[in-house]
């Protein structure tokens, strides 16, 4: 059993809590919001964020930022990624050496382009930092239904101490050493997410789902292997897993906001009818800034920053990726070697 403090009381940080109390751990949710404390006190339930999920009396609910994080074996930052560096701010000089902390929020800073474990590293120095990701709707695992994620740690020993605290017979944790890939991958796909909504909200159909995934995964694979993350991370379950359940998923935020987009929105209506953090409209203008700072060509990517923040129409920004120069899909495979093969 141990002591865990998820910090962020969302839908994602409830989920965590819930799934956590059921494997038997102590668990505290805090959230720097009394409303969300105050209704999860009295009410036992986000009824914003994941309605229907009740949070058992078992778990303490506090705003008390020094009561959550006093004595506990791991720390889950559960916040947005927008709040990620101000959280962690706060947690500098109140944690002790080699504190677990596991990071799940999914996103890239901008202007720094930092990713949210080098963020937490950058303000907690003194900590031991993970990541937690994969394809897992918060909607699901608040109910139990069975789903998959990866942990990346710096040392195996971390990482299997984590996969057995979150292990049950609903949640399988895979363990990885590629913390860089999870974090590209979890904040990458969000992005292709939002084009997916967009080709929705356009009337287009399976086809043109199915390469938003397939091209989507090759460019955020190309931009992760030039900054030094592995190319099986990305084909696993913290890219092509996460990309594939954001894209078709109607409890995926960022598909739900890229269909408002799709059908004449603009991006501020779209993020004000979803009520909710839209996390690829942040991580955007970073992957942007990644792909020219690494040289890298991701025409989707560049595609929905048009459409976001430089006023380009969503009916243009198809035409103008259906007709760029023709191309080879793989330009690493060539007909001389496949003959000789």
């Amino acid at each position: 059993m141990a002591n865990i403090s998820v910090l962020g009381a969302g839908g994602w940080g409830i989920a965590i809590a819930v799934l956590l109390n059921n494997n038997g751990h102590n668990v505290t949710i805090w959230s720097a919001l009394q409303k969300e404390v105050d209704m999860l006190s009295s009410k036992r339930e986000n009824e914003v964020s994941l309605p229907g999920i009740t949070v058992s009396e078992k778990i303490k609910v506090t705003a008390d930022l020094k009561e959550a994080i006093t004595e506990k074996d791991i720390i889950i930052l559960a916040v947005a990624s927008s709040y990620i560096r101000s959280t962690a701010a706060r947690l500098k000089g109140q944690i002790k050496d080699g504190q677990i902390i596991i990071n799940v929020a999914k996103g890239i800073e901008d202007v720094t382009y930092m990713t949210m474990t080098d963020i937490i590293e950058s303000e907690v120095e003194n900590a031991n930092v993970t990541v937690l990701s994969g394809p897992s709707h918060a909607e699901e695992v608040g109910r139990g239904l069975p789903t998959t994620c990866v942990v990346g740690a710096k040392t195996i020993e971390t990482a299997q101490y984590i996969q057995n605290i979150f292990s049950s017979p609903v949640f399988r944790v895979y363990i990885s050493p590629d913390i860089l890939g999870i974090e590209l991958g979890g904040a990458l796909k969000n992005v292709i997410a939002l084009a997916a909504g967009i080709a929705d909200g356009l009337g287009y159909g399976d086809n043109t789902k199915a390469a938003l995934i397939t091209r989507g995964i090759t460019e955020i694979s190309r931009l992760g292997i030039a900054m030094g993350a592995n190319k099986l991370t990305l084909y696993g379950l913290s890219g092509i897993g996460d990309l594939i359940v954001t894209c078709a998923s109607m409890h995926s935020r960022n598909r739900r906001a890229g269909i408002l987009i799709g059908k004449g929105a603009t991006m501020k209506e779209a993020m004000k009818e979803v009520n909710m953090v839209v996390e690829g409209v942040y991580s955007t203008k970073s992957a942007v800034g990644l792909a020219r700072k690494y040289h890298v060509n991701m025409p989707i990517i560049e595609a929905v920053n048009m459409i976001l923040f430089e006023g380009l129409s969503a009916k243009d920004a198809v035409n103008e990726l259906m007709l760029r120069d023709k191309t080879i899909e793989h330009p690493e495979l060539l007909w001389d070697d496949i003959n000789e093969a």
